[in-house]
C-alpha cells in the first residue's frame, strides 16, 4: 500500500475516462460480453412495463417524491437523508463540485470516475493505492490523517474486494467526508458490510447505483445517502429536474418487496455463478492465470501473462472483457470479468483455453 501525490499521479497514463462498455461498442457489439458489469437479461419484464407505462406522464415535469420516499423507506432514513441523482457518476461530479475540501484522497484501485470528476473540478488527488500482494486489502492508517474527503469502493471495482464494515468506520475522522462507493453491494448476499441506512459514522456519504442489478445504465438512476446539510448542498449543485420520470418510476419500482427480494435471489445465484467462474480459471494456474480472492462482487480480477494479447484472442473468439491496465495501481498483466451464467462461463472458459494457447 502507498500513497501518491497528485503531481506523480498524473503523470502515470492512466485513461480514467476508458470504462468497459469501451470494449462492447462500434465493432464489439457482437460479441458475448463480459466487460461491462451489468447483470444480464435485465432489466426484467415487470421493471420494462412499469417504465413503459410511465412515457405517458412525459408532459409533466419530473415529480421525485415518490422515489425519494421510497428509497428512504428502503434504508430506514427521513428523506432528507436521500438524494436521487442521474446515476452514480452524477453524484460523484456533485461531490467534488459542491464540497469545499482541500486534500481529497481516492484509494485504488477503484471505479475511476470520483477522481476524473475531482480533477476536472479543479482540485489535486492524492491516492492510497493497494497491494496485489496484500490482496488489495484496505489499512486505514495508510490514509493520510489530512484528507478532508476520503473515496473507497465497497465492494471495489475492479478488485471485487469486500472491506468490513469495521474497517472502512475506521476512516471517518471529524471534519471529514467519507465517500463509500456501494454500486455493487445489493449483489452481496445480505448485503453484509453495507453502510448505508448507518447514521453513527460521522461525514458519511454512500453512492448508490441501479444500474447494475437491474440492467438501468441507459437509463441513469442512483442516489444518495448522506446527513441532511450534505444532501442540501449537493442539491444546489444539481441542475432542475436532475432525473427523469421514467427513471424515478424505476427507483421507486425496485424499492419495493417484490423487487428486493428478487434482488436478494440473484445476489445468490451471481455468488453461485461467480464460484463456478473461479474454479475454472483456476485449472489455468499452470499457464499462470491467478484470481484475486475472495471475489464478492459481480466481476472477478485475473492477472495473467500477455492480458493484453489474450484480451485480442479473446475478442476474435467472440468475447469482450474488460482490460485492466487504465486503473491506477493495476498494469497491462490485468483483465476484469463481468461474472455470466454457467452456460456463457463455460464457453468463456473454452475460448480462454484457446486464447492462452495461441498466445503462449
Amino acid at each position: 500500500m502507498r500513497t501518491e501525490g497528485p503531481a506523480e499521479a498524473h503523470r502515470d497514463g492512466h485513461d480514467l475516462r476508458h470504462h468497459g462498455d469501451a470494449e462492447v461498442r462500434d465493432d464489439g457489439s457482437a460479441l458475448v460480453d463480459l466487460a461491462v458489469n451489468v447483470r444480464a437479461d435485465t432489466p426484467p419484464r415487470w421493471l420494462r412495463e412499469r417504465v413503459a407505462a410511465s412515457l405517458d406522464g412525459l408532459a409533466a415535469y419530473p415529480d421525485g417524491r415518490a422515489a425519494r420516499a421510497a428509497v428512504a423507506a428502503r434504508h430506514g432514513l427521513p428523506v432528507e437523508r436521500v438524494l436521487l441523482t442521474a446515476g452514480a457518476a452524477e453524484a460523484f461530479v456533485l461531490l467534488a463540485r459542491a464540497l469545499k475540501v482541500r486534500r481529497p484522497v481516492v484509494v485504488h484501485p477503484q471505479f475511476t470516475e470520483p477522481e476524473a470528476a475531482l480533477r476536472d473540478a479543479g482540485h489535486s488527488v492524492d491516492r492510497v493505492v493497494l497491494r496485489a500482494e496484500d490482496g488489495f486489502r484496505l489499512d486505514p492508517a495508510a490514509v493520510p490523517e489530512t484528507a478532508d474527503l476520503v473515496v473507497v469502493g465497497n465492494p471495489t471495482n475492479p478488485t471485487s474486494v469486500l472491506h468490513p464494515a469495521r474497517t472502512i468506520r475506521r476512516l471517518a475522522r471529524p471534519g471529514r467526508t467519507l465517500v463509500v462507493d456501494e454500486a455493487f453491494m445489493d449483489a452481496v448476499p445480505g448485503e453484509r458490510e453495507a453502510l448505508a441506512g448507518h447514521t453513527d459514522v460521522p461525514g458519511l456519504v454512500v453512492l448508490r447505483s441501479l444500474t447494475k442489478t437491474w440492467g438501468l445504465a441507459g437509463l441513469r438512476i442512483g442516489y444518495v445517502l448522506a446527513a441532511p446539510e450534505t444532501v442540501a448542498d449537493l442539491e444546489r449543485a444539481q441542475p432542475l429536474w436532475p432525473v427523469s420520470t421514467p427513471a424515478l418510476v424505476a427507483a421507486e419500482a425496485c424499492m419495493g418487496a417484490q423487487a428486493l427480494a428478487e434482488a436478494a435471489h440473484a445476489a445468490h445465484r451471481v455468488a453461485a455463478d461467480r464460484a463456478h467462474l473461479v474454479a475454472g480459471l483456476e485449472e489455468f494456474a499452470d499457464d499462470g492465470v491467478r484470481v484475486v480472492g475472495p471475489a464478492q462482487g459481480p466481476f472477478v480480477l485475473v492477472r495473467l501473462p500477455r492480458a493484453a494479447a489474450v484480451r485480442g484472442r479473446l475478442r476474435a473468439l467472440g468475447f469482450a472483457v474488460r482490460r485492466g491496465d487504465t486503473f491506477p495501481g493495476l498494469d497491462g498483466e490485468w483483465l476484469r470479468l463481468a461474472v455470466r451464467d454457467r452456460t456463457t462461463v463455460n464457453r468463456f472458459l473454452q475460448a480462454l483455453d484457446q486464447a492462452l494457447a495461441l498466445t503462449r
